[in-house]
């Protein structure tokens, strides 16, 4: 059995991208920092018949954050899907002009040492599978720079850019990277931003395998 492991899991856009994944019959794995959260998320899910379990992991502490995955594997099965998809903290979104070196500590841990050690650890076993999908699920400052937003812009931009490297590179191995860019705010009922609709983007984009960047809406949306 595989599972899908979804780093940043709420209760908005995470639930709706596990019920998705889990109705396909994956089991689902809930990475997110407080565990009460997440155990009432993973029961939620058990009640309408997902198999999920939540493995409390900060993504600014790299090692915990492999290691947690490596409990989710174990306990679910090899990780097929990794969505990397956390929300950013405001302090990140400092003006430019505001925003100093010690400023970007935090968004690179969180947009940077995460994504990168998230993948290290799955993808062996990817590999092993041959065959897997990762998402990176970014605002739209990882396309359009905001110079109100510094530090999610300069991290989102590595971010992109390490995930383009991994498209390119891991293709071939019939490893699929892909990144989805949601302009503004998830908002429940939204035509193409309703945590369901990008849901339903998100297992699109796993089964289609095609291209790197995507929009769930203009980036004026």
């Amino acid at each position: 059995m595989s599972s899908v492991a979804i780093v940043g899991a709420g209760p908005g856009l995470g639930t709706a991208v596990a019920r998705r994944f889990g109705r396909e019959g994956f089991a689902v794995g809930l990475v997110a920092r407080d565990r009460g959260r997440l155990d009432a998320i993973s029961g939620a899910l058990a009640a309408e018949g997902v198999t999920a379990r939540g493995f409390a992991a900060d993504v600014r502490r790299p090692e915990r954050l492999a290691a947690a995955l490596g409990e989710l594997a174990d306990a679910l099965g090899t990780v097929e899907v990794l969505q990397y998809s956390p929300v950013p903290h405001r302090d990140f979104m400092r003006p430019v002009l505001e925003t100093r070196h010690r400023d970007l500590v935090g968004p690179i841990e969180f947009s940077v040492y995460g994504p990168v050690a998230a993948v290290h650890q799955v993808l062996p076993g990817m590999r092993r599978l041959g065959r897997g999908t990762i998402l990176f699920v970014n605002g739209g400052s990882a396309a359009v720079p905001h110079p109100e937003r510094a530090g999610t812009s300069i991290a989102f931009a590595a971010e992109s850019a390490y995930g383009h490297l991994l498209h390119d590179r891991l293709a071939s191995e019939g490893i699929h990277v892909a990144q989805l860019i949601i302009p503004g705010t998830i908002t429940a009922g939204h035509e193409r931003k309703d945590p369901d609709v990008l849901a339903e983007r998100l297992w699109t984009l796993h089964r289609e395998r095609h291209g790197f960047r995507h929009y769930a809406d203009d980036l004026g949306g």
